[in-house]
Parts: structure tokens; C-alpha cells; sequence
């Protein structure tokens, strides 16, 4: 349980039905949360004016003849700091559209299991937080720097050290007393330098600069993030009389931005299925744990966002995700772009390149299809991820890198390992922690969300304002097994979306494919490998024999289509 606080998070539940008003209050209740209820919109309206809360759960249906959405327009006017959550028995596209468009932050369908509402819940306080921080510390940018509370180093034309206030001895680690009359290039600065450069250029040629996200690294302190601004400064006959160095701390605001784009990737992850929660409760789990995490599950399912999700949402989150397809590439290329390679290691190396492991040094590296490794690679990067460091291609000088690994595929390496046709011993070095991506046939609650998510993009990305799909459509898609899964949810709605003329997406705007006998029709419950040789041949007849645009229409990937050209004997 929370511990009681002056500062005790407020909750308000506006719901009619009694049994709910009282389901919640136990729960928040046991969690620690001050809970207030409400029986309607009159009642509700009558707690928000009088109190202030810092989340209110509000159920669409409301008596009275309100509407929660009613009382949701008149929270936002009222109490726009109170984060909303919508509760619905019966949700809509249109439901969630409006809510979330009126300033909702999300909602849940009745009835609502205890872990469900204590994980929205604490999302939702979490979200609050976070935005209130960042609002009050962009806000506030400019009083701290009127406080003088950035560092502040002055000097001449021969960059000596005229004056620095006390915010440089804590950014920068130069005290006033020792600095005065110093050289500014014979003081040990944190960042390595960079404020030095800058200053140098700004005197020389009496030019503003700005740097933005200087990287101070010491073995004493923790490591922190600034920006540089340096200004000339001149006589009255116009020549230089040296300069200033403001540098200002936003590590503060760099977390925050993390933070924030933890979210960010996590709504990305578009359902409310119990599968989709796991998966979503997994990543916060595995966030801040620097270990392997093996991502399974068929073409199409989103195992790319999780890889991201889990990069933001971790302390590698401001370094660099580096990503690679191993299907993509030729095992000598694939070799040369993840460990590098020195000019005349082989032909057509005419310089020195950087492979993306040492890209991703600090960060993540995301291999997609591991599966596809031939064996060779597989024992290489075996050893990589055993000791973290490896030699470029035609080098045997050792590199050592700090990189956490994520890696997916569509096939069974299990499978695989069990045949001999993936190394035991990596399979299991990779799968430390395995994150499983459900089918859209195993996830069908999620469909409707799915779809709204893709149309808003979509209406985005082509400037239209198509509202949603029509009751035949919405019916087709919850009956279709959807054997390229979310991505073929993804291209159909794009196609609808491009050839709709109206503000509804109908059964005219589907791809013929699509329709009942179009033509492109795997049996029903068949995954990535049901692809049949009749389908696979219309699909390429379809396509023009393009492999990549069947490919998509399949709703597997090139290199799967490939494999099953092979295993169905088809010539093209």
C-alpha cells in the first residue's frame, strides 16, 4: 500500500451504477489513493467544482440523459490538469475517437479486473507527472536563467579567464578564485573540450554560436548533458575583446524528454487486449534490465516497435538505436555492416568503415530475422555476445563495445536448434527473456483500435478526414483470419484510405484481393507459413511478378515469399 502523503493523489469515479462506484473505491482505496465517487453527471460536475482531483474515471453512459463525454468537455474547461480516464460497457471506434479527441487520456471497457485499473491508474498519474514537469521546467527556462543559474565563464581576446560565477564551478568544475587569469585552454573541462572550440571560433570571428547536447563525462560526478552558447564580446571601435560562455545544465530536461518518449513508444503499441497488456507489462519489466531479449512472432505483428519500445523505455534510451535486417544481406555483407571493416579487406574496400555495432556502442542493436543466420555468422556473433567485443573485417586489433542486444524472428528457433539449423548454444544466449507477438486472429478485440490508429495516420499522411470504417466492414475484418496479421490490417487500410471519396471507409474501397474469392486468400487460422502455391501464384500474377509487391499483398516478408517459392517448386 502507498504510504499516506500530504501530497496524496485524488481520484474521482463518476459512474451511475453503484457496484462500480464501489469496485473502484476498494481497489484505489487498497493502493493508498484518496477516492471520491459520483452517481452522475449533476453530482460529478457538483465534486469537480468543489475539489480539485488528479484523476477522473467517468463512465460514457451517464443518467440524467448527460453523456460522459458531457462532463469529460466540462473537465477539461474546469480542471485541465486532471488526467481522464473514459469507462465504457459497449466501446466504439467512434467512442474512443471522440473521447480521446475531446482530451481523454484513454479507456477502459467494464468490467475491469483490479490489476488492469491499478496499472491505468498509476499510467495515468505517471503521465500527469511527467507533463506538469515538463511544462513547469520550459516555463521556467527563463527565470533560472535570469537567476544566474547558468554557468557563466567571460574572456579575453587571448581566452584568459576574466570572470565565472558560481554555476560554473558546479556545471563545469572552474572555481572562480582559481580560474581568474588562467588560460581557458590549460583548465580541465568536462566536456573534453567542446565549450573550448566553440569559443575559440566565436573570438576568431566574432560569430554567435550554439551547441546543443554537450555530453560532460568525469569519473567523480554523474555524467551530464549542456548546451553551449558563446558570444563575442566587442570594444567600442568595433574590434574583439574576447567573449562569453553560457552553458546551461539540461540533463533535467533530457530525462524528461526520455521519459516522455517512453510513452511515446508505448502508445505506439496499439491494443487493449489481456496478450497486448502482457506484452506492454513485459517492456516496463525489462526497461531498465540490460539483458537479451529474443522477440518472436509472425511477419507483420510489430515486433520492430517492441525493439523500440524497449530502447526508449530504458537508461539507453538518448543513445543510439542501431538497426539491421539479417535476411537483408549476403553473409560477407552482413559481416562487414555489423563489425566493420579496413580499407582493402576485400574488394571494393576503399576505406574504413564503421560496422553498426560499434554504432550502437552505449545503446541497442536490433537484429530482425536472426533466424535467417547462416552458421558462421551465428558462432561470431555468438562470441560477440559473450564478450562484447570483436574485430573488423581484415583487422585483428579487438573492439569493445557496451551494447544491450534485441533480436527477432518469425520462425521457431527452437525448431530450428532442434534440427541443427540454428546453433543451440546461441538460441539460448538469446533468449535470456522472450517477448511473444500474438496474431491479429488471436487479438480480434484489438482490431477496432487497430483501425482507428491507421485511419488517423493515414488521414495525416494523404490530408483527408475519413471517420472511421462502415458496420460491413468492421464485420469482415473481425471474421477474417488475417494471415499477414497487423501489418495486411495496415495495407488494406492505406488502400481503403487512398481510394475513398467519402468520410467511411466501404466494401468498394477494399483491395479486390481482400474481398470474399478475391483471390488472395490463405485458409482460415493459417500463420505466415500457410501461404499456398495458388495463392502465392495469384498473388504474383497480381502483382506484375514484382516479389516485394506480393510480397506485401501476402503479408509476409520478401524473404519468406523466397522460402516458399522454393518449397512450392514456382518458377518465375
Amino acid at each position: 500500500m502507498k504510504g499516506k502523503t500530504l501530497n496524496q493523489e485524488s481520484i474521482l469515479v463518476v459512474d451511475d451504477e453503484e457496484s462500480i462506484r464501489f469496485t473502484f473505491e476498494n481497489f484505489l482505496a487498497e493502493e493508498g489513493y484518496e477516492v471520491t465517487t459520483a452517481s452522475g453527471y449533476d453530482d460529478g460536475r457538483t465534486k469537480i467544482e468543489e475539489q480539485r482531483f488528479d484523476l477522473i474515471f467517468i463512465d460514457i453512459i451517464l443518467d440524467g440523459g448527460k453523456s460522459g463525454i458531457a462532463l469529460l468537455e466540462d473537465v477539461k474547461a474546469q480542471a485541465p490538469e486532471a488526467e481522464v480516464i473514459i469507462i465504457t460497457g459497449a466501446p466504439t471506434v467512434q467512442t474512443a475517437s471522440e473521447a480521446l479527441r475531446l482530451g481523454a487520456l484513454d479507456y477502459m471497457v467494464k468490467p475491469v479486473r483490479q490489476e488492469t485499473l491499478i496499472r491505468a491508474t498509476d499510467m495515468a498519474l505517471r503521465h500527469r507527472v511527467l507533463r506538469q514537469e515538463k511544462e513547469s521546467y520550459q516555463q521556467n527556462l527563463e527565470a533560472i536563467f535570469r537567476s544566474v543559474q547558468d554557468a557563466i565563464i567571460t574572456v579575453d581576446e587571448d581566452l584568459t579567464v576574466v570572470e565565472s560565477n558560481r554555476a560554473a564551478a558546479e556545471i563545469c568544475g572552474i572555481v572562480r578564485e582559481d580560474a581568474a587569469g588562467t588560460p581557458l585552454d590549460q583548465i580541465e573541462l568536462r566536456c573534453g573540450g567542446a565549450c573550448l572550440q566553440t569559443l575559440q571560433k566565436t573570438v576568431a570571428d566574432s560569430q554567435r554560436m550554439d551547441v546543443e547536447a554537450v555530453e560532460c563525462r568525469t569519473p567523480t560526478r554523474p555524467d551530464q548533458v549542456v548546451s553551449v552558447t558563446a558570444t563575442p564580446l566587442m570594444r567600442k571601435n568595433h574590434t574583439p575583446a574576447g567573449g562569453v560562455l553560457v552553458i546551461r545544465n539540461q540533463t533535467r530536461l533530457v530525462e524528461l524528454e526520455r521519459n516522455l518518449a517512453e510513452c511515446r513508444e508505448l502508445r505506439r503499441i496499439v491494443g487493449k487486449s489481456n496478450c497486448i497488456r502482457e506484452v506492454v507489462s513485459m517492456i516496463n519489466t525489462l526497461a531498465g534490465v540490460h539483458t537479451s531479449v529474443l522477440i518472436t512472432g509472425e511477419s507483420g505483428t510489430g515486433k520492430e516497435l517492441v525493439a523500440d519500445a524497449l530502447h526508449a523505455a530504458g537508461n539507453r534510451g538518448q543513445r543510439n538505436l542501431v538497426k539491421i535486417n539479417c535476411a537483408a544481406l549476403s553473409e560477407g555483407l552482413l559481416e562487414s555492416e555489423l563489425f566493420g571493416h579496413v580499407r582493402g579487406a576485400f574488394t571494393g574496400a576503399i576505406k574504413d568503415k564503421v560496422g553498426r555495432f560499434q554504432r550502437a556502442d552505449g545503446g541497442t542493436i536490433f537484429l530482425d530475422e536472426i533466424g535467417e543466420m547462416t552458421p558462421r555468422m551465428q558462432l561470431r556473433f555468438l562470441r560477440v555476445l559473450e564478450s562484447m567485443e570483436f574485430e573488423r573485417v581484415g583487422d585483428s586489433t579487438p573492439i569493445k563495445v557496451d551494447v544491450r542486444v534485441i533480436a527477432a524472428t518469425n520462425r521457431n528457433l527452437a525448431e530450428k536448434a532442434a534440427q541443427g539449423e540454428f546453433r543451440e548454444d546461441l538460441y539460448f544466449r538469446l533468449k535470456v527473456v522472450e517477448i511473444g507477438m500474438p496474431p491479429l486472429r488471436d487479438r480480434r478485440d484489438d482490431i477496432p483500435l487497430l483501425a482507428h490508429h491507421f485511419l488517423q495516420t493515414f488521414n495525416r499522411k494523404f490530408s483527408k478526414s475519413i471517420q472511421g470504417v462502415s458496420e460491413p466492414v468492421m464485420d469482415l475484418f473481425m471474421s477474417y483470419h488475417w494471415p499477414g496479421t497487423v501489418r495486411q490490417l495496415e495495407n488494406v487500410l492505406e488502400h481503403a484510405c487512398v481510394l475513398s471519396s467519402g468520410q467511411v471507409i466501404t466494401e468498394k474501397d477494399l483491395p479486390a484481393d481482400f474481398m470474399p474469392g478475391g483471390g488472395v486468400t490463405p485458409p482460415a487460422g493459417a500463420a505466415d507459413r500457410s501461404a499456398s502455391a495458388r495463392a502465392i501464384r495469384e498473388a504474383l500474377k497480381q502483382a506484375s511478378y514484382n516479389k516485394s509487391k506480393a510480397a506485401r499483398l501476402l503479408g509476409i516478408s520478401r524473404r519468406t515469399l523466397y522460402r516458399r517459392l522454393e518449397e512450392h517448386h514456382i518458377r518465375t
